[in-house]
């Protein structure tokens, strides 16, 4: 009884949104004896762990928490004096802390394909990938390779390298997920979004292209783990909630002074991605979690994806990568 009473509120939690997304959310929820056990002290020594986006909020926060728990962390950032700044800190932090600077624009392919090959005659496995770098310019923006920039940083450079970092991550075997959003539940896909992936027809507006990207992440991880079922890889997407982070703040200034005094911290809006490398669940097709806990891809009054559609996105990020095709 107290078991189906907690389902019950946390899945009320999940559809009320402003209360599920917030640090009321998960308070209340590792309240509840539904909650799953944290990862055990120590059980990722020896494992070793990429995290993108590693040198600002929620992949600060992952980066640490992976350390405290014995792992190897790779930074991996744009900006290597950041990274550079945030290796020395964590050094200074985290008694025998293994960490390694890796620097990498992950919107670039060219970069990541240089950095992809290098990384492969380093190290012999990985046993946890996190998709956490991203970005929301205001305005249309391309890549070196001319894609739009949320779409390159967020769907175009995650595809190819876990696409290159396939035998490593089979190696492990290793975790992978990737950072979504909750917004991607109002930016489900469309016939118009398929034929305008790049966002070159219309007023651009980068809070959509933004969620428009992060709903693709969901689509991805999921063809990504029926691609990969069976190796021993696990691949999930997941959302933070709503967390306090530089990126936030930044972009989106209003709703950040909205919600900022319940708003999760950096920690908690990692918290999720850490637990799944760390403990590696069983996860069904859909593989999209928040707080612990799979949820579904859409709300109830939403459709499924459109095979079709689907399709024709896993194909285009195919060609758009040159790498592996999912569809």
């Amino acid at each position: 009884m107290k078991q189906t009473l907690a389902r019950l509120v946390d899945s009320a939690l999940d559809r009320s949104v402003v209360l599920g997304y917030t640090a009321v959310g998960s308070d209340v929820r590792r309240r509840l004896p539904t909650w799953p056990a944290d990862p055990a002290p120590g059980s990722m020594t020896g494992r070793r762990v990429v995290v993108t986006g590693a040198t600002s909020g929620i992949g600060e926060a992952m980066a640490r928490s992976f350390l405290d728990l014995g792992a190897t962390v790779h930074l991996l950032g744009r900006n290597a004096d950041k990274v550079a700044a945030y290796a020395r800190e964590l050094r200074q932090a985290v008694p025998n802390a293994d960490v390694v600077e890796e620097v990498c624009d992950v919107s670039d392919l060219d970069a990541v394909r240089a950095w992809c090959t290098d990384l492969v005659g380093r190290v012999d496995a990985l046993h946890g990938l996190v998709h956490n770098a991203g970005v929301m310019p205001p305005e249309r923006t391309e890549s070196p390779q001319g894609h739009e920039l949320s779409l390159a940083c967020h769907v175009l450079g995650p595809h190819l390298m876990t696409s290159l970092l396939r035998d490593l991550l089979v190696a492990g075997p290793a975790s992978v997920v990737w950072m979504s959003s909750g917004g991607m539940y109002g930016a489900s896909l469309h016939a118009q979004d398929a034929d305008d992936v790049e966002y070159r027809r219309g007023e651009y507006d980068g809070v959509q292209a933004y969620a428009r990207t992060k709903r693709m992440q969901v689509v991805m991880a999921d063809a990504w783990a029926e691609q990969l079922r069976g190796t021993g890889v696990l691949v999930e997407s997941m959302h933070p909630g709503w967390a306090t982070t530089p990126g936030v703040t930044a972009s989106l200034p209003r709703f950040d002074r909205l919600t900022r005094r319940v708003k999760r911290t950096a920690a908690d809006g990692a918290d999720t991605a850490v637990w799944l490398v760390a403990t590696r669940p069983p996860s069904q097709p859909g593989h999209f979690w928040h707080d612990r806990r799979q949820r579904p891809t859409t709300f109830g009054w939403q459709r499924g994806e459109d095979p079709a559609l689907r399709a024709r996105l896993l194909a285009y990020v195919a060609g758009a990568t040159g790498a592996a095709s999912l569809a």
